[in-house]
């Protein structure tokens, strides 16, 4: 599974570089999912915060329940594979 996701954070950019190259409108697709996934992830953290304070728990053991969220996780990978995508692009171009 290791190699999956060490692969996969380097083929996953390339492979969104050459289509933003091909497909013009890739790039707005990809800005716009990354915002919507920036919302997502943001909203997933603060509710998670804003719970472990609310009821005043223990903050190390109840912040790891974030990580069993999948759309967390996901929202997450997206924004990981995107920045790679948009430092692929920077260091390109110039």
């Amino acid at each position: 599974m290791k190699i999956v996701i060490i692969l996969g954070s380097m083929v996953v950019p390339i492979i969104m570089f050459f289509l933003q190259r091909v497909w013009t409108k890739c790039r707005f697709i990809f800005n716009l999912l990354a915002i919507i996934c920036t919302l997502i992830f943001g909203n997933i953290s603060a509710t998670a915060i804003y719970e472990i304070i609310r009821d005043k728990t223990v903050f190390m053991t109840n912040i790891h329940a974030i990580f069993l969220n999948p759309l967390f996780l996901f929202t997450g990978a997206y924004l990981g594979v995107y920045i790679l995508y948009l430092l692929l692009i920077l260091t390109l171009e110039d």
